[in-house]
C-alpha cells in the first residue's frame, strides 16, 4: 500500500515540480504556514520548507515577505482553508485541500471539475476511513542506508522508510512532523519535499483505460486550479495505462 502511494508520488514527480513552481500556490502556502503557527521559521517548520521552496522558485523576496505579512493579517486577501471529500469514476477517492479567498467560487470550480470528468463531491468525513494523515519527508537516497536511518530516525518517531527511484521516503505520525524534521537537520541530511500528506489506507483498480485516463485528467484539472493546494487520491498508478 505504502509503495504504491510512493510510486504514484515518485511517477509523477517531474509533473509536480513544474506545478511547484506557481508562484500563487508558494506564496498562499507561506501565509497559510504562518498564520498557522507563526513568521518565525525556526519555530515554525512548515514555513521553513515553504521558504525553502520559494527559494529554490527563485519567488521574489519582496513577495515572500508580503506572503509572511498577509498571514501576520497585515493586509491582503484573508484566506481560509477548505477541504473537498469527492469521489471520481469507479469510485476512486479523491481528497482535495484548498486555501481561498471565495469559497463560493472554489466550491463552483471544484464541482465543475468533478461535472466534467465523473464522480461527485460527498459529504465532509465520507473519507475518514480511506485517508491517514502522515508526516512525510523526501529525501535523496544517495549514501544513506534505510535500515540505518530508520534506526536513527526511531526516537524521533520515524515509523517507515520506502526506498524508490533514488529517494527515500520517511513516514511518521502528524505529531512528530518537528522532531523528524530537527533531527533531519541535525544529521544534515537535504529535505527534498515535506509536508503533511494523506496516505491511502486502501487503493483502488480500475481496470478500464479510459476510465483511468479520465481520473488522471481530473487530477490535473484540480491542481491546476489556483485555489487547490493538494489533491489526493487512491487510485493504483498502471504503467500500461498512462502513455
Amino acid at each position: 500500500m505504502g509503495r504504491k502511494w510512493n510510486n504514484i508520488k515518485m511517477k509523477k514527480a517531474a509533473q509536480d515540480k513544474a506545478r511547484s513552481a506557481n508562484y500563487t500556490k508558494i506564496l498562499r502556502e507561506i501565509t497559510m504556514s504562518v498564520r498557522s503557527a507563526g513568521g518565525e521559521p525556526e519555530s515554525n517548520f512548515g514555513l521553513k520548507i515553504a521558504l525553502v521552496k520559494a527559494k529554490d522558485n527563485n519567488v521574489p523576496r519582496d513577495n515572500v515577505e508580503r506572503a509572511i505579512k498577509k498571514g501576520m493579517g497585515e493586509g491582503g486577501e484573508n484566506y481560509e482553508e477548505i477541504n473537498y471529500e469527492a469521489y471520481a469514476l469507479d469510485g476512486v477517492a479523491v481528497y482535495v485541500e484548498a486555501a481561498t479567498d471565495n469559497p463560493t467560487r472554489t466550491i463552483s470550480n471544484v464541482r465543475s471539475y468533478f461535472n466534467k470528468w465523473g464522480g461527485s463531491i460527498g459529504t465532509q468525513g465520507c473519507l475518514q476511513f480511506v485517508f491517514e494523515r502522515k508526516a512525510i519527508f523526501t529525501v535523496k537516497a544517495e549514501g544513506l542506508d534505510p535500515d540505518e536511518l530508520t534506526m536513527e530516525l526511531i526516537d524521533a518517531g520515524c515509523e517507515d522508510i520506502e526506498s524508490e527511484d533514488g529517494f527515500l521516503t520517511i513516514k511518521g505520525e502528524v505529531g512528530n512532523y518537528g522532531e523528524l524534521h530537527k533531527k533531519l537537520e541535525a544529521m544534515k541530511i537535504k529535505v527534498e519535499d515535506s509536508g503533511l500528506e494523506r496516505l491511502p489506507l486502501n487503493t483502488k483498480e480500475v481496470k478500464d483505460k479510459d476510465t483511468y485516463q479520465r481520473i488522471l485528467k481530473l487530477i490535473d484539472v484540480l491542481e491546476e486550479d489556483d485555489d487547490v493546494q493538494k489533491v489526493y487520491h487512491n487510485m493504483d498508478f498502471n504503467e500500461a495505462f498512462s502513455d
